[in-house]
């Protein structure tokens, strides 16, 4: 057996085998709902053989959404769309996951191909609206970006409450993986990193006041999701802007989580300055999986490793080497949406029949269509002889 086609169980969870759908922005709600777009392009990646499948960064309050046509999920009108999304990959073998987020001094920002800025008056004569945005401080992410609000203790207060509620609704939709966004930037990142948060009361300053904030927003999490079900807690191991955050940071952070009942840790990068994932980093092949790797081996947790991960063999390796428990597809998932039934039929045994994988609406029409050319080519073979 191949070791990406190996199940993992987390919890009481079983995953059938070890690639995962990253979670990807689209950009295309209104008012946070799940519209037809996200039905149909969620639905061909759960059809696509990923063991698991992670909606999108869903705000857990209104100003948490990182642009206009974010997903959210602060109210009980989001649950029935995001319920039909679980439900569907549940029907077809993947187990549902959701990642859900808080933009912190990040929010109101541009959609990606308008400029990835902050929304500007072109965006707001289009549609787009503004609101206050918070952060650990009143510093703003970068200039001409909105001064955020400093989150005082009862500010704090209310966002654990947004992702605690946030999760119990994530719950009566049906999901069954939940990731903590604590990465790129946004709102936990943004109180661990010395680069965003220069508080001087015990949720700033060393190491362990910069987590204070956010391990607290994943224990009430973990408090209030139920224990059979796994937690994911999506980080940027390292800043990769001097002064910034450390792997080593990172590694003391994944022990804690494990301590307080995490299950995976998602392994990225960057975001502290620039877009989602920008960073000073050599940006190669596999370029943060040394991250996953290490978190795995110091801090005694699962890790999944995200970035450039391009073909089935490069996944199988990291699995195979250690590097992480769990791989996750992104952009070339976007670019092929049956990538993990390709990279499980790449690496079959012999003996396994082909397209064995496969949903059987899709899977026996292409073993017709094999037996048909290979039929085809013997008959072009006899009459040329």
């Amino acid at each position: 057996m191949s070791a990406i086609s190996e199940a993992l169980r987390l919890r009481e969870v079983g995953l059938p085998n070890r690639l995962v759908l990253s979670p990807m922005c689209q950009y295309g709600a209104t008012d946070g709902h799940v519209n037809a777009w996200h039905r149909h392009h969620l639905g061909r990646f759960a059809i696509g053989g990923f063991g698991g499948l992670f909606v999108e960064a869903t705000a857990v309050v209104p100003e948490g959404r990182i642009t206009n046509g974010c997903l959210g999920l602060w109210s009980e009108d989001h649950v029935p769309g995001l319920r039909a999304i679980a439900e569907f990959t549940s029907s077809v073998g993947a187990v549902p996951g959701i990642q859900l987020g808080h933009a912190g001094r990040k929010a109101c920002m541009q959609r990606p191909w308008e400029g990835n800025g902050p929304i500007g008056q072109a965006e707001i004569d289009n549609g787009d609206t503004l609101w206050t945005v918070v952060g650990p401080t009143s510093v703003p992410f970068d200039e001409g970006w909105l001064e955020p609000e400093a989150l005082d203790e009862s500010g704090m207060a209310a966002v654990i409450d947004g992702f605690v509620e946030a999760a119990k609704r994530a719950l009566r939709c049906g999901f069954r993986m939940l990731e903590i966004h604590a990465a790129h930037g946004y709102l936990l990142h943004s109180f661990l990193s010395p680069l965003g948060n220069a508080r001087t009361d015990r949720y700033g300053g060393d190491l362990e006041g910069r987590c204070r904030f956010p391990l607290e927003v994943i224990s009430a999490v973990r408090e209030a999701w139920p224990a059979e079900l796994p937690l994911f807690v999506r980080v940027s191991a390292v800043d990769g802007v001097d002064g910034g955050w450390s792997l080593d940071d990172t590694v003391e952070f994944a022990k804690i989580l494990r301590r307080i009942g995490v299950d995976v840790v998602d392994c990225s990068s960057g975001g502290m300055r620039g877009p989602a994932t920008a960073a000073r980093l050599t940006r190669g092949p596999g370029f943060q999986l040394e991250f996953a790797e290490a978190v795995r081996r110091e801090a005694g947790i699962r890790t999944m490793g995200v970035g450039l991960i391009r073909t089935p063999d490069q996944a199988e390796d990291a699995l195979s080497r250690g590097q992480a428990d769990l791989i996750a597809i992104g952009r070339e998932a976007l670019v092929d949406p049956n990538w993990a039934l390709h990279a499980l039929d790449r690496l079959a045994l012999d003996d396994e029949p082909k397209f064995a994988r496969w949903p059987n609406g899709i899977g026996w029409w292409l073993l017709q269509r094999e037996r048909s050319i290979a039929s085809s080519a013997n008959a072009c073979r006899t009459t040329r002889s």
